[in-house]
């Protein structure tokens, strides 16, 4: 599903965020992202939905190559992947319904079908009886649950969660890692770069480490492995 092959990043300043990459990750698979800060995490998961592009090296998404995909075709590429953002990014102005809604217009979607897509993924994060608030009417939870509503809607093959669990309290991050495991036992490949300990050593999944913009570890089933 996702296939990094011999990727690196420099920025302009000489800084050298990713160091010769090689990583596969399997359709299907729940992934979790972990390093100290200033690490190239951030780099990493951006060059996924092709926020960054690598300077050096091929990233293959379902066999799309992003290194060499034409801006224009980007767009489309993006229907394939969810992304998830640790400060929710909404619109204020906006509905629950509106905010997820969105995603489908922007496209051309068919309003029937936009309806029952849009209630079908409310109902996935547990939010049908929210659908007429605005963002400033929830909790950061429930913001953060529109979010991710909002990145499955279009039902992509790859969600990307970039600290989705950092601006919350402990049980609703919790509460937020259940609707992320749901959305992956339906067939979405979840990656999740996080900084929480308690989750990564709680819910066991493949944990990729990066130090220094290399990959120092790769587990199946493994720990966080920094102390906090």
């Amino acid at each position: 599903m996702i296939e990094m092959k011999d990727v690196w990043k420099m920025y302009p300043n000489n800084v050298h965020a990713i160091n010769g990459i090689n990583i596969k990750i399997e359709k299907g698979e729940f992934v979790y992202v972990v390093g100290p800060s200033g690490a190239g995490k951030s780099t990493f998961i951006k060059m996924m939905y092709r926020e960054e592009r690598p300077t050096k090296g091929d990233i293959l998404i379902d066999e799309t190559n992003l290194s060499k995909i034409k801006e224009r075709h980007i767009p489309l590429l993006r229907r394939r992947i969810g992304v998830v953002f640790q400060d929710f990014k909404l619109l204020s102005s906006l509905t629950v319904y509106e905010n997820v809604s969105f995603a489908l217009e922007v496209i051309e979607e068919n309003p029937a079908v936009i309806k029952r897509k849009v209630m079908d993924v409310l109902d996935i994060v547990h939010l049908k009886n929210k659908a007429r608030a605005l963002p400033d009417e929830l909790s950061g939870g429930e913001q953060q649950r529109v979010a991710i509503a909002r990145a499955i809607v279009n039902r992509p093959d790859v969600l990307i969660a970039d600290e989705p669990t950092g601006n919350l309290d402990p049980d609703t991050a919790w509460e937020i890692m259940d609707i992320l495991e749901d959305i992956n036992q339906r067939g979405t490949t979840v990656v999740m770069a996080t900084h929480n300990q308690g989750i990564v050593n709680t819910i066991k999944k493949r944990v990729i480490a990066i130090e220094s913009g290399r990959v120092v570890r790769d587990q199946a089933r493994g720990d966080y492995g920094y102390e906090i």
